[in-house]
């Protein structure tokens, strides 16, 4: 059985920093493709980033680019995003997501985490 758990979300000033990680079983994580989406009440899943299975190959979402970093850890069988300069827009429930084949849409994945909220206010 899959398991994705995300773990690092939590309250956080304007301008600051969080660390958000994913780990994954039950799967076979060195050829799976993971990614981070984030859903704010309201609004559609948007896509965060995606990282290839050997790490190589990485995209970020535009609203996060510059401000954000994916990376994982095979040999942990665990991915992170790091995000800095968080702003208020950044509140949202972030979910990860493993896949077969790298892409920037959730169709490309097919096992999603629980979700670990992150709010960010002064």
């Amino acid at each position: 059985q899959v398991q994705l758990v995300e773990s690092g979300g939590g309250l956080v000033q304007p301008g600051g920093s969080l660390r958000l990680s994913c780990a994954a079983s039950g799967l076979t994580f060195t050829s799976s493709t993971m990614g981070w989406f984030r859903r704010n009440s309201g609004k559609e899943r948007e896509f965060v980033a995606a990282i290839s299975s050997t790490g190589d190959i990485v995209s970020l979402g535009d609203s996060v680019r510059g401000r954000f970093t994916v990376s994982r850890d095979n040999a942990k069988n665990t991915m992170y995003l790091e995000m800095n300069t968080l702003k208020f827009e950044d509140t949202a429930t972030y979910y990860c997501a493993a896949g077969r084949s790298f892409g920037v849409t959730d169709r490309s994945y097919q096992f999603w985490g629980q979700g670990t909220q992150v709010t960010v206010s002064s």
